[in-house]
């Protein structure tokens, strides 16, 4: 039999993209998801990763490797209460599910992107693999539960699983809170940053991600967990000075204070008027940076993009987008796209 790619959440930000670039090299891609696929070229199974019967209708066997990026971020309607079981039905059990399937199936390849947020506030940047993982909300409790499901079915039967812990996803395609930053730019107004901007806020290009899942099964699959970040990335006053800059616009940068920020921001999500969840907000000041090089030195695999390429990619899709969308209001912050990817299944 031929081998054949099944994304879950292949509708999504990175899904589509991997989609696009495996049947561009013209392998059999299975999309499976709630949401109809806008790569046509594929083979598209409408279904859900909480229903064991919808996963059970993939067939899963021996010569497929699945590339499990379904979940549920901070992206779209996140409830007010009870975020850890809305998070956990699907990140968690939706995961065990699909690794239930796979064992019936006997297959045995699997691309997870878990998220950095399973490490919660670092003690360290740059944040190696081994750091502990401590996070602090429910959706990075979540992936982290996800992860452990993935290495007892590592430790139980020959499953080759490849993890992976990516920063902040970028690039043309997704706007989400970037629509407000660049709202502000187009039209030369102040743009306010959390803190001072003297910290790093590392990115990872969209593609970059396709590269990397790509480059992992033609590596065997390694197992473990492998960090996906920029090289050298530059202070968040520094990112966003260049876009400014590359922009042609007369906007100025203006620090505010971070605990204030976050504290108004807290009393917010608390009282149902949510701008920032606590997961994106908590870490908004802090120089956080993933440690790559397990990912280089193991995966023999680097990024390609750096954070200014990424960022004013997503602003030059802004400036192409903008008859399609509404207005803006103004800027809380930077963390506007979920760590993770895939679709709400």
């Amino acid at each position: 039999m031929s081998v054949r790619h099944v994304i879950t959440g292949g509708s999504g930000f990175v899904g589509t993209r991997l989609a696009q670039a495996l049947t561009k090299r013209g392998e059999d891609v299975v999309i499976f998801d709630i949401v109809p696929p806008s790569c046509k070229d594929a083979t598209f199974l409408s279904g859900d990763v909480r229903s064991e019967r919808d996963i059970a209708a993939l067939a899963l066997g021996p010569d497929d490797v699945v590339y499990h990026l379904a979940a549920r971020q901070f992206h779209g309607a996140v409830p007010r209460r009870n975020r850890t079981e809305w998070f956990e039905e699907v990140n968690t059990q939706g995961t065990r599910n699909i690794l239930d399937a796979m064992q019936r199936g006997d297959a045995s390849r699997l691309i997870f992107f878990s998220t950095d947020m399973t490490y919660g506030l670092p003690d360290q940047s740059p944040v190696p693999h081994s750091h502990p993982q401590r996070p602090i909300g429910p959706y990075g409790r979540s992936k982290y539960a996800a992860e452990q499901v993935i290495r007892e079915g590592m430790a139980q039967r020959a499953l080759a699983a490849t993890i992976f812990r990516p920063r902040l996803i970028a690039g043309a395609g997704r706007l989400g809170i970037l629509t407000k930053l660049f709202a502000l730019i187009e039209r030369g107004l102040p743009v306010p940053m959390i803190g001072s901007g003297r910290n790093r806020y590392q990115m990872i290009a969209v593609d970059d991600c396709v590269s990397a899942a790509l480059h992992a099964v033609e590596q065997g699959v390694p197992c473990g967990a492998f960090n996906l970040g920029s090289t050298a990335p530059p202070t968040v006053r520094a990112l966003l000075q260049g876009v400014i800059d590359q922009a042609g616009s007369r906007s100025l940068l203006v620090p505010t204070p971070a605990r204030l920020v976050q504290g108004v921001l807290s009393g917010m999500d608390k009282v149902g008027l949510t701008l920032l969840y606590p997961e994106q907000f908590a870490i908004a000041d802090a120089d956080y940076v993933l440690d790559t090089s397990r990912t280089a030195s193991v995966m023999q695999w680097a990024p390609s993009q750096s954070d200014g390429d990424i960022l004013f990619a997503a602003y030059r899709h802004f400036l192409e987008t903008r008859t399609q969308r509404g207005g803006a209001g103004p800027m809380i912050g930077l963390r506007d796209i979920p760590s993770n990817n895939g679709v709400m299944p």
